[in-house]
Formats: structure tokens, sequence, C-alpha cells
């Protein structure tokens, strides 16, 4: 007896198959159970017993079972190549090799060693049950001489619900299969409680499935909770005012007091409300607000203002009082043409300024413009694509020294491209003042002696479409001589290589296209501003005189009209308590920004200055007397000139 344990427990130490590592499982959680005795040929599993061919057979310290006898239990199909000499044994998982004699045994296409080799018996292939119990992830275990090999596990039953929101009689549930199964082989039965494929009604729903095995084995229920909503209502509109009847130029206070059901409301828009919130007609006016939830569903509501024929403020008294930065009011451009004209100083430093507008319209490709700098240059461009296919646009500097250059750039902005000229000015001065109060770093490259680069890749981002307005500013530094080129190509074209081929596109004769000396301007002035409506001029070529310069692409003089891309610091030192700061265009339409006591200002911010009798508010000043600084560049596109003007407030009425 104390022989044959040694042997049993041998058998059970001996180690696992090269590459295949004994399944781990809780032997109490295994769905079957094969119990074998050494030297016997009577099995019971699961209770039920049965006989194998051959009993089960030590040898060389190890236990050997017979293969088709146990697989058959396992609902292996086991059969033999009579091509190779194989023992094979399958299911819809796994296939394994065994031959008599051979150590290597192939399990699902891989070949792996046992510690001993199976051998044939009276017609029955004997395999080591360790070797059996690794190939199979089977548990083995050892009582006394009783040897035990438990296996499976039962299916899941898991899925999955879907949309995340279900809305009771609306929304569509999809039930997704996540079930396992280890035998690979398809459920043959299932049972759903509680599945609908759309709920009817608001509520909380508990869904529960159970699958079935071709092994007849059923998995333990699994169940998913889904909260079913009521169906997404309209929005419901709705605001108030807070007086029955107002006077002319009395502000009204509009309070949104919609409704969601989701409280998902996106979108409030009115219509008739007045810009500025106050009438200046008496009578009825009917004003609507339409609100949009997150499901696109809308509704509206309109309420009837009346206005009487008392007036409380003019329009231009109410925008002075109750403007804000940004927003449009209406002046008398008659009267601010007899304004005083308040008188400035000028300085200037030697900044440079190359001035890229000639021709404003692109009729081919070519070379806009060329120069050879060195030191810090603004460029401003600002053009029109007619070419009658895409372009780019781009920046190129040559290298025509012996040494290597340093350059960087640092501000830039840019607006369009855009079918829209207003649209594309506004925008490249809005992101150049940006960039200067948020301080962009400097990006730094270098070109080599004999080398070209593109120097603005920003520059070239966007394809420029017929038809399509493209303006911007930018601000580089190179620490020797550079040829800068402008150089405009159809969209999928290698600037560098067609350099070489392109003209130089000759002036248009209506716009400027030159370079520029002293293009920093600072305007002061110490007079006291706002105690009476006054002044300040500029873009008139006269109070603020015209730069000269020269178009080296052409050779000719030129005189920088408009004074487009100066950057002007205006100081003003003593502006007077309660005075407003706008600007009135005297040209036509006017758009731009600028920054004020280092405030961007959008002129204006959803629109334009669409002639004289309209004015952008840009500052107010408190109860005392103020310093103010106001940074700005004159936008391309616009008309000039451009007046500020310095307006004392009324007084305030009740």
């Amino acid at each position: 007896m104390k022989a044959l344990k040694w042997v049993l427990s041998l058998s059970l130490l001996a180690a696992p198959i090269g590459g295949i590592g004994a399944n781990e499982a809780r032997a109490q959680e295994a769905l079957n159970q094969l119990t074998l005795q050494l030297n016997s040929n009577v099995m019971i599993k699961n209770g039920v017993s049965s006989l194998t061919a051959q009993p089960v057979t030590a040898k060389s310290g190890t236990s050997f079972i017979p293969l088709k006898s146990v697989a058959d239990q396992y609902g292996y199909k086991v059969s033999f190549d009579a091509k190779t000499k194989e023992s094979v044994v399958k299911n819809e998982q796994h296939e394994f090799r065994f031959k008599a004699d051979r150590k290597t045994i192939t399990r699902d296409g891989q070949a792996v060693s046992a510690p001993l080799a199976p051998f044939a018996l009276k017609g029955s292939m004997m395999v080591p049950i360790r070797t059996w119990s690794n190939m199979t992830d089977s548990k083995l275990t050892l009582t006394g001489t009783t040897i035990t090999l438990a296996w499976g596990t039962k299916p899941t039953a898991t899925f999955e619900v879907t949309p995340a929101v279900i809305y009771a009689g609306e929304t569509l549930v999809t039930y997704t299969d996540r079930s396992t199964n280890e035998t690979g082989e398809p459920f043959v039965n299932e049972q759903w409680t509680g599945r609908q494929e759309m709920f009817a009604e608001p509520g909380t729903y508990t869904i529960t499935r159970q699958v079935q095995d071709s092994a007849g084995q059923w998995s333990d229920p699994y169940s998913v909770t889904v909260e079913v909503i009521m169906p997404n209502q309209p929005p419901v509109a709705n605001f108030q005012v807070d007086r029955d009847a107002y006077r002319i130029g009395e502000r009204i206070t509009f309070t949104d007091l919609s409704t969601d059901d989701e409280n998902a409301i996106t979108k409030a828009k009115y219509t008739g409300r007045p810009a500025g919130d106050a009438f200046f007609e008496a009578g009825e006016h009917a004003v609507t607000l339409e609100v949009t939830d997150s499901h696109g569903l809308t509704a509206s509501v309109t309420k009837t203002i009346t206005v009487t024929s008392e007036v409380l403020y003019t329009k231009e008294e109410y925008g002075l009082l109750f403007s804000v930065a940004g927003e449009k009011f209406t002046v008398s451009g008659a009267e601010i043409r007899n304004y005083p004209e308040m008188k400035y100083n000028i300085e200037s430093d030697t900044a440079q300024l190359i001035r890229s507008n000639s021709p404003e319209v692109f009729v081919s490709e070519g070379v806009a413009y060329e120069e050879q700098l060195t030191g810090s240059v603004r460029y401003l461009f600002h053009n029109v694509n007619q070419v009658g296919y895409p372009v780019r646009m781009y920046l190129m500097a040559t290298n025509k020294g012996n040494t290597t250059v340093n350059v960087n750039t640092s501000t830039y902005g840019y607006g369009g491209p855009d079918i829209y000229v207003a649209n594309s000015a506004k925008l490249a001065a809005v992101r150049y003042l940006q960039a200067i109060k948020d301080g962009a770093p400097p990006k730094a490259m270098t070109v080599k002696p004999g080398e070209t680069i593109e120097v603005l890749p920003e520059l070239s981002k966007y394809p420029i479409k017929p038809n399509q307005v493209f303006s911007a500013y930018a601000d580089l530094y190179s620490d020797q001589e550079l040829y800068y080129y402008v150089v405009v190509v159809a969209a999928d074209k290698d600037p560098k290589a067609e350099m070489p081929l392109l003209p130089v596109m000759p002036r248009d004769g209506k716009h400027v296209r030159g370079t520029f000396n002293n293009a920093n301007r600072t305007l002061q002035t110490s007079e006291l501003l706002g105690e009476q409506p006054a002044k300040m001029t500029f873009g008139d070529g006269k109070l603020d005189p015209y730069l000269f310069g020269y178009d080296y692409s052409s050779g000719v003089n030129e005189l920088n009209l408009g004074n487009f891309g100066v950057m002007y610091t205006m100081k003003l030192d003593r502006v007077a308590p309660n005075t407003v700061i706008a600007l009135n265009p005297r040209g036509g339409m006017y758009t731009g920004a600028f920054l004020v006591n280092g405030q961007l200002v959008t002129v204006t911010n959803n629109s334009v200055l669409l002639n004289n009798n309209e004015a952008g508010f840009l500052y107010r000043t408190g109860s005392t007397e103020e310093s103010v600084e106001i940074k700005f560049t004159l936008a391309s596109g616009s008309f000039l000139p451009l007046a500020m003007v310095f307006l004392p407030m009324p007084a305030l009425k009740s």
C-alpha cells in the first residue's frame, strides 16, 4: 500500500506540459466531476458509474488513463488518423493529437512536450493523467487511492441594454448579447423576464435572462435595471419685463423665465427686442422670445410692450449712459463734423512696415512683393483671389549672405479667407491685437547661406478660394539681411520650386505696396478731454500725415494712403470724469479693434459702423479724472478718416 501511494503521489507531482498551465478553478465550482481508482476500470461522472476500456495504470511512477474512455466523458470526439498514426481528440474549441511512444503532443496546432510518452495497452491509447488534466484545464486532486478530475463552469447570461436614455413610447431598445460559454457551442435555450422592445410607460424596469447550453446546464439569472423616462417635452417660452409701460428711452429689464423638462434650453432668441433694451418710438411694440431645447424642439411667446410719448432719454443720451464696450449707439454725424479738433503730438520710432496690398486683386500667380531687410518688420497683407482657382500665399526668405541668419516671428493675426471684406479685416485686427495683449512668444528659426525657407507658415495654412479675401498682420525680426518674397501660387504647388519661374505682379494703380519706416506712432495730449464734445482724427493725411516709402519691386516712391499697418499708441493724460470715448467713421463703413487700457474692444461686437451717424463705444471714465491709453492699427477694408470723439455724459434721470 505504501508503494501504491508513492506511485500516485509521483504521478500527481509530475511537471505540467511545457506551454500549458493547469487550471486553478475551484473544484467546488466545477460543473463536472469524474472519479477514478488506480488499477480499476470503474469511473463515476457526476454520480453515474461506467467502465473504462482499461483500468488506470501506473507506469514509470506516473498514472495513465485510457484516452477514449475519459475523453467521451468530457464530450470530446476521438478518431484515429491512419496517415500520421495519431489519436485525434476534438470538440468545438480544441484539438489534441497523441501518438504512442512519442512525448510530443499537439494542442490546437502547437507542439508541446509531455514528461512521459503515451503508450498502447490492448488497443487503447493510455495517456498520463496529469497531461490530460493540463490539456483540458481540469482540476486534479488525490484522496487516498482515488483520483478526481473536475472541470467546466456554468454559462453566463450577460447582456447590455442600449441606449442609455430610454423614453417611454419612443425609444426602440436594443439588447446586445454579452454571454459566455466555455465550450464555445451555441446556447440551445434562453428565458427572458421583463424584456420589451419599447416601454410604453415611464418607470423602473428589471430585465432578467437565463441561457442553457448544449449540455443542458442553465446559467444563473442575470438582471439589468433600466430607468424609462417621460418623452422629451417641448420647452415653455416665457419672459417678463419690470413695468407695465415705459417712457421713450427708458431701459427695459427683460427676464427670461423659460423652462424645459430636462433643463436643457440651448438657444434663446428675441425678435423685436430693441438694441440697448430701450424703445425710442411711442406705441405698442411686440417682442417675441423663441427658445430651443437640446433635442431641437422649440417654443415661442409674444408680449406687447407699451411705450408712452414721454421722453426720458434721446437715443444719443441713452447710448452715452448705458452702452458698454463694443456696442454702437446713435450720434449726429453733422454735429461731430463741427466738434473742435483736439491736437496731439506725434512721436515715431524706426519700425519698418511692408504693406502688400497692390495688386489688391490677384489675377495670376506671381510674386506680390519682394524686399531685402534686416531687423524688425511688420507685414500687412490684404488681398482678394480672382485667379480662378484656389491659391496660397507664402512669405519666403532667402539668405544671400555668407553667414547663417537668425529670424523669428512673434505677433500674428489673420482674418479669412472670407467672401466679405469686413469680416476678414475685422478678425485680422482683433487677432493681432489679442496677440499683442497676450504677449505672443517668438518662434525662432535659422536660414543658412544660400537657403530659402518659409518664415511664416501660418500665412499659407488656408487656401484662398476664388473671390475670397484674406487679411493678416505679422511681426518678424532677423539679425542680418534677408530677401523676403510674398509668393502666390496654386494651392497644390511648391512655392520654393515655383519661385524662379514667377514674375513680379504689376501694381494695380489704386492700392498701396511698399516699405515704410517710422511705422510706430505715439500720439499724446495733455489737454483735458471730455468737458465739452471734441474729436481727434486719424487716417486723414493731414493731422495724421501719411508715411512716405518705396516700392522695392517696381522702383517707385510710395505714399501709405490711410496709414494702414501703422501701430498707434494714444496716450491721453487727462480725461474728464464721466466722459465717453467713442469712434465715429467719417468716410463710410468702419470695423476693427482697439486695446483700451489693455482690454480688447471690438468695433463692433455684432456689427460694423455703417456711417457717421453711428459711434462705437470704447470707454467711459468714472467719477474722477483719468489717464487712458489706447493701442490700435487702422483696419484694412475700412473707409477713412476715423474720428475718436470725447463726449460728456448727460445727467441721470429717474
